[in-house]
């Protein structure tokens, strides 16, 4: 009797473990998709950018807005850009609400402009936040609270590199990505416990 309780048991624990083995293959992608998926995950980024090709410097900037055009989400730009002095703009919260959504924000942000050699764009405009802190209301006034922060919100963003070619007179573009500020945003301040 022991004998075959345990022959049953046995069997039991033999039909788990092949449905579990099952229960796992149906979960499981077959391995030619999961081989495709990541060749064409390493492989489709030289394929929409034409990244091997060497051309003539002067042929450049017109291979790379088209790449971006047809490719890539370009950078922030053409937005009017802060001059060389600004502050926390609290009092700008009294007044009449304004449109943009970086003028309205507890965590209001300005753009800057920046430049990056031998990259297409060469230049564009990333965000910066105008407090350290946020925009509230304590005790009937607008104040600018450093209990909360005011932290950057970043984008990663596609731009194409200049490199030299193995001839050393023409260049190809190789897509590169880079985190560009975006906004800014109200988050709980840092603090140690």
């Amino acid at each position: 009797m022991e004998a075959g309780k345990s022959e049953q048991i046995q069997q039991q624990q033999t039909h788990r473990t092949q449905r579990d083995r099952m229960d796992i293959k149906q979960l499981c992608a077959p391995p030619q998709i999961l081989l495709f998926g990541l060749l064409f995950g390493l492989l489709a980024p030289g394929w929409s950018l034409r990244s091997n090709r060497c051309l003539p410097e002067q042929d450049l900037k017109e291979a790379a807005e088209r790449e971006l055009r047809s490719h890539f989400q370009e950078p922030p730009q053409n937005q009017k850009t802060l001059g060389p002095s600004y502050s926390c703009p609290v009092e700008m919260f009294t007044q009449q609400p304004p449109t943009y959504l970086k003028d309205r924000s507890l965590s209001p942000w300005g753009y800057v402009r920046e430049t990056m050699e031998d990259h297409f764009p060469s230049t564009y405009t990333r965000a910066l936040c105008l407090c350290t802190g946020c925009v509230l209301i304590q005790n009937s006034k607008l104040v600018e609270s450093h209990d909360y922060n005011s932290a950057l919100v970043v984008q990663s963003m596609v731009f194409l590199k200049k490199e030299l070619c193995r001839d050393k007179e023409k260049y190809r573009l190789k897509p590169v990505r880079v985190e560009v500020a975006v906004g800014c945003t109200c988050t709980r301040a840092n603090s140690t416990p």
